[in-house]
């Protein structure tokens, strides 16, 4: 199976010129069903697998989203990079409705998510100082002319519970710690993507100034789908434009991310758990490159 790029967003995003020998694949996994079936399709000559994060039709509230499944099944499917499209609210001026942020940090404010690999019998620590693939972050970066739209670098992307919306306590708080934009995802995402030794970047599209903006009406749900409804273009767009310039070959640290993570000496984790984490760390548990 050759390697393939995972893009995690909307449902229709696959529908873009190009992309050719497309199918849809059901995948089961250890951690429950993803969010939908997977779609293949080739684009040139790199593969590329579709997945609805909150499934079609928009199923899945933030907290509700398989998001273990959903990483479990891309990299089942040979996925090495991940580009994570997603709405977000913006919490500076400089970033307006429209534009594009390509945040490098996540300041995670949800609980009782499902946000590791590890438990029942194995334990790890993969390191999460830099949680975002900057070689694959280039990549997205260098499409910002093709695309022709106002694109931000860097900044930290703040993840809520949801599904409700920030009060206007909570966004003047991130707003004034310096955070950029606003989400209820990508910070799961990121987590479990690095345990799974993916790389990940996130390309996030600029509905609403959140609830801070004196001179903007407050976030609705309303006003977020009708940006988000004309950046769709957008986001194929970037796609279409970052496949190209996404390295054959990864020379990142994501790629062994795991390698020294795991302390559980192998001879005891539980069978079961082993089974379900083969994919992931199986290398690790079997040529002694962990530690413990």
């Amino acid at each position: 199976m050759d390697r393939a790029i995972g893009i995690i967003g909307g449902s229709g995003l696959y529908e873009m010129e190009g992309l050719t020998d497309v199918r849809e694949v059901e995948v089961s996994t250890p951690f429950g069903a993803p969010s939908d079936a997977l779609i293949e399709g080739r684009l040139g000559d790199r593969r590329l697998v579709f997945l609805p994060r909150h499934g079609r039709g928009h199923r899945f509230l933030p907290s509700e989203v398989p998001y273990r499944a959903n990483v479990w099944a891309l990299k089942s499917l040979g996925v090495e990079w991940v580009i994570s499209i997603s709405a977000v609210g913006s919490l500076q001026e400089g970033v307006a409705p429209g534009h594009i942020c390509l945040p490098d940090q996540f300041l995670d404010r949800t609980w009782g998510r499902e946000s590791t690999f590890f438990g029942d019998g194995i334990v790890g620590h993969v390191a999460m100082a830099d949680p975002v693939c900057q070689a694959l972050q280039q990549a997205v970066w260098e499409t910002r002319e093709a695309v022709g739209v106002p694109f931000h670098r860097g900044g930290t992307y703040v993840c809520i519970q949801g599904p409700q919306f920030s009060t206007r306590a909570e966004s003047y708080w991130y707003r004034s710690i310096g955070a950029r934009v606003i989400g209820m995802t990508n910070a799961t995402e990121a987590r479990l993507a690095r345990e799974a030794e993916l790389c990940y970047t996130t390309v996030a599209l600029v509905t609403d100034y959140d609830c801070w903006h004196e001179t903007e009406e407050e976030v609705s749900v309303e006003a977020v789908l009708e940006v988000l409804h004309r950046n769709v273009d957008t986001a194929r767009r970037i796609v279409r434009e970052a496949v190209g310039r996404i390295p054959a070959e990864r020379s990142c640290p994501c790629a062994e991310a795991a390698r020294y993570a795991v302390l559980t000496d192998p001879a005891r984790v539980p069978a079961e758990t082993r089974r379900r984490v083969e994919l992931l760390f199986g290398r690790y548990l079997t040529s002694g490159e962990g530690e413990g």
